[in-house]
C-alpha cells in the first residue's frame, strides 16, 4: 500500500513537468572524444532506486549551474533560448546575475535546475566569484567567431577549476557546440547538463544511506568495584545525617 501512495504521488509530480523537460534516456555527448566522461547509461543502482523510488532526497534538492564567459558571447542567449525558446539579437548587459528554475523529470523522478547568468564585465567579477559557492555545474561560455573570448575563457576556467575544484587533481570538461540562434543543440546540451549531475547526485546518495553508522566508543561503561563501594559508603552516611 505504501509504495502504491508513492508511486501516485510520484505521477503527479511528473505530470506537472512540461513534456519537453521528461528525460528518460541517458543522453549521448557531442562526441566521444568531446568528454571525460565516458558513461553511456543511467547507472544500474540508479535505475533501480528510481524504479522502486528510494531516491531520498535527491528529488527535493536544486541543481544550481553558473555560467561564467568573456563580455557578449552569447550567456544570456544561451540561457533564454533554452528557458524561453526565444533569441533576442539585440545586446543587453547582464548587470550582477539573473536566474531561471527549470523542472525535469528524470526516470520520472522530480530533478530542478537552477541556472545562474553571471556578467561578463570586468567591473563584475569580483561579486561573480560567490556565486561559485555550492553550484554543481559549471558552464564556461565563449563565441567561436571571436578568437578573444577563446582566449579569455582561460582565465575563467582557471578561477573554475581553482573555486569549484580545489580539492580535484583535474577538472574535467565536456565540449559542446551550441547555436543560441537556431536552438543548435541548446537542449541537447543541458539534458546531459541535468543527466550527469542526476546520476552523480544520487550514486552519492545511495553509498551515504548504505554506509554504516558510526560508532562512538565502545557503548560500555564499566564501573570498578572499588569505586562501586565507595559511592554505596557515602550515599549511607548521607541518609544518617
Amino acid at each position: 500500500m505504501p509504495r502504491e501512495k508513492m508511486s501516485s504521488c510520484r505521477t503527479i509530480v511528473s505530470s506537472a513537468v512540461a513534456k519537453d523537460r521528461i528525460i528518460t534516456q541517458f543522453p549521448p555527448p557531442y562526441h566521444q572524444d568531446a568528454t571525460p566522461y565516458k558513461t553511456l547509461s543511467f547507472h544500474p543502482k540508479v535505475k533501480a532506486a528510481c524504479a522502486e523510488n528510494r531516491t531520498g532526497r535527491v528529488g527535493l534538492k536544486i541543481c544550481k549551474a553558473v555560467i561564467v564567459g568573456d563580455v557578449a558571447v552569447g550567456k544570456t542567449c544561451l540561457v533564454n533560448r533554452f528557458c524561453h525558446d526565444v533569441f533576442n539579437r539585440d545586446y543587453k548587459a547582464t548587470i550582477g546575475v539573473d536566474f531561471e528554475v527549470e523542472k525535469f523529470s528524470v526516470l520520472s523522478i522530480p530533478f530542478t535546475l537552477q541556472v545562474w547568468d553571471t556578467a561578463g564585465q570586468e567591473r563584475f567579477k569580483c561579486i561573480a566569484a560567490s556565486y561559485y559557492r555550492g553550484a554543481n555545474i559549471v558552464i564556461v561560455a565563449f563565441d567561436l567567431t571571436e578568437e578573444g573570448s577563446l582566449l579569455n575563457s582561460d582565465a575563467a576556467y582557471t578561477e573554475v577549476e581553482t573555486r569549484a575544484m580545489v580539492v580535484a587533481n583535474n577538472l574535467g570538461a565536456e565540449f559542446w557546440p551550441t547555436s543560441s540562434k537556431s536552438g543548435y543543440n541548446v537542449q541537447d546540451f543541458f539534458f546531459r547538463v541535468v543527466t550527469l549531475v542526476f546520476d552523480a547526485n544520487l550514486q552519492k546518495e545511495l553509498e551515504s544511506s548504505a554506509a554504516p553508522a558510526k560508532q562512538i566508543g565502545t557503548g560500555l561503561i564499566q564501573v570498578q568495584r572499588e569505586n562501586s563501594q565507595y559511592f554505596e559508603k557515602k550515599r549511607k552516611a548521607q541518609c544518617c545525617k
